[in-house]
């Protein structure tokens, strides 16, 4: 698995750099766009541009490249939830979201696509994981920046591998890892797509964001 992640890797820079030499004759100026917020919220970002598989798909489906972002419960605010245990809170890459009423009173309750995106993981990874489902969100027609939304926990799953989902379409309900936890939705933002699904908790936050400040920058509210 890690060796065929860090093959697409080298893929992506090799023709990165052939872009970047490309952009290099052109002096055209870039329209502004919710890319260039992440490009500012953190510098770990790599500045060159990628070509990705998913530029096809994009390409061929224009109506879902995401344009601004909602939280993925109490849409589109997250209103009734609160993040029980944030971002790199004991080292965790995710956010923790519990109803305010607490303890499994929101078993069930409806999780909503952050954005439009095409999911490229729905499935049971048992275990601390449970349910995950994965969408990969293209945030610029003309500039290769993506991000994948991670939602696990999940008490049932209502999309499939390979379907289009918009902002606030309802994917998955609200679980507890068949039991393991008391209820709750561990969301994820990623600006490395497609890496190894990881532990959860790391030191190292290469390739994830803070949800909250990104969806609070690119949101509507």
């Amino acid at each position: 698995m890690k060796s065929v992640f860090y093959r697409k890797k080298l893929l992506r820079v090799v023709y990165g750099f052939c872009l970047l030499v490309m952009s290099c004759n052109s002096n055209t100026p870039e329209t502004p766009s919710i890319s260039n917020q992440i490009i500012q919220q953190t510098d770990s970002i790599p500045i060159l541009k990628f070509i990705y598989p998913y530029d096809t798909t994009f390409h061929n489906n224009e109506t879902y490249i995401a344009d601004q972002f909602d939280f993925p419960i109490g849409k589109p605010n997250a209103k009734g939830y609160y993040d029980a245990q944030p971002f790199m809170k004991n080292n965790h890459l995710g956010e923790d979201w519990n109803a305010v009423t607490g303890g499994n009173s929101d078993l069930g309750d409806p999780i909503f696509a952050t954005a439009n995106g095409y999911v490229t993981d729905a499935k049971d990874y048992k275990g601390g994981w449970g349910n995950v489902i994965r969408i990969v969100h293209k945030l610029d027609k003309n500039a290769y920046p993506y991000l994948e939304s991670l939602y696990a926990h999940c008490n049932e799953i209502l999309v499939k591998k390979g379907q289009f989902v918009k902002k606030g379409d309802q994917i998955a309900t609200i679980g507890n890892a068949h039991g393991i936890y008391y209820a709750h939705l561990h969301f994820e933002l990623r600006h490395e797509i497609d890496m190894p699904l990881g532990g959860g908790y790391s030191t190292d936050t290469t390739g994830f964001l803070e949800p909250k400040v990104f969806i609070k920058k690119n949101s509507k509210q």
